[in-house]
């Protein structure tokens, strides 16, 4: 059984792990006040072209949305996603949780825009309603789509304007980045919102995501917030060495370009083969839409998500490749689709 559940069913690169071992028996600082995650700041900051940007390392993707969230708003304040948003939808309610209401848009492509963002403001006008201060995307998104820079201008623009923040959820940011059709580099993000982080565990890391903080006023106490959320890490070189290698000989686009051209194969493949896609998806999630008998006979050998049902004989079903999907197995893929 080969699976294409997730991006995260493998282990980690094999830098990272040999980064591990060699370090392992080296004492350092805690709390990510160790030289490797000095270290993977520095990386990281010229990466991104800019000195100014406030860099942290924190464990998972749902506490760092948790923790910005709770850390950026005021009790009343709220949050903007589309309705397919992780916040809304995987994190069993961690912002709500917190205090905060999660306000939905209803969107096609898992995107907001500025008019879905100005019609949502028009409605919370008033002190009897929550007040929308924050706006949630992820890039790339929950069905595998992607943000285009003028998009993100746009987006951006309409937060200021407003005096909303723009927070980018990059659990699949290294996806994001190197898909075919993105026109964006990793470092325009640092002037295109307040605040993203950096996928790690999904793109060759055992655990961790770099949260970067573009926007002063965020910055202030944030480390009080993480431990607070209990995610400050008494061994946080463990995330900093991580970084440090990720960030290394290019091997973080490296790897996404991988999970990418793995997708594309697949993607491919079913076009050819008259398959209709739920969305047409740029990067690492497939979301095709095939008929029940054969879903049945592809699990025999295959694992993936069931996504929604279509119609009474057929179902999207969602593939998923990674860093380390093997291009056997893909092609392996192929050929029971072919043979269907």
């Amino acid at each position: 059984m080969y699976s294409f559940t997730n991006d995260y069913s493998e282990g980690a690169h094999e830098n990272i792990l040999k980064a591990l071992l060699e370090s392992n028996l080296i004492q350092s600082a805690g709390y990510g006040l160790d030289e490797h995650s000095e270290k993977a700041k520095v990386i990281l900051k010229n990466v991104l072209k800019n000195e100014e940007i406030d860099i942290h390392f924190i464990p998972g993707g749902t506490q760092v949305n948790l923790i910005c969230i709770s850390s950026f708003l005021r009790q009343h304040e709220a949050a903007i996603a589309a309705n397919t948003g992780h916040i809304a939808v995987n994190e069993t309610g961690s912002i709500e949780a917190c205090g905060h209401k999660v306000i939905t848009a209803n969107s096609n492509d898992g995107k907001l825009n500025k008019e879905m963002i100005e019609k949502i403001l028009k409605t919370h006008s008033v002190e009897h309603m929550v007040k929308p201060k924050l706006v949630y995307i992820s890039n790339s998104t929950e069905i595998g789509t992607i943000y285009k820079k003028q998009e993100l201008v746009d987006l951006y623009e309409c937060c200021k304007l407003n005096n909303l923040i723009l927070f980018i959820d990059g659990a699949r940011m290294g996806s994001a980045i190197t898909s075919k059709e993105n026109d964006l580099k990793l470092s325009d993000l640092v002037n295109l919102c307040d605040a993203f982080y950096i996928g790690g565990t999904k793109n060759g890391a055992l655990f961790g995501e770099a949260l970067v903080i573009c926007n002063d006023k965020l910055k202030e106490d944030f480390r009080y917030n993480m431990k607070q959320k209990g995610a400050l890490l008494a061994k946080g070189r463990l995330l900093g060495i991580q970084f440090e290698q990720l960030f290394k000989d290019n091997l973080f686009f490296d790897l996404a370009t991988h999970a990418n051209e793995m997708a594309d194969m697949i993607q491919d493949e079913l076009v050819n083969l008259g398959y209709k896609l739920l969305i047409k998806s740029p990067t690492n999630q497939l979301f095709p839409i095939l008929p029940n008998e054969s879903i049945t006979k592809l699990r025999e050998k295959y694992a993936f998500g069931t996504w929604e049902e279509y119609d009474e004989n057929n179902t999207a079903i969602r593939l998923v490749t990674s860093w380390a999907t093997d291009k056997e197995k893909v092609m392996e893929l192929i050929e029971d689709l072919r043979s269907l």
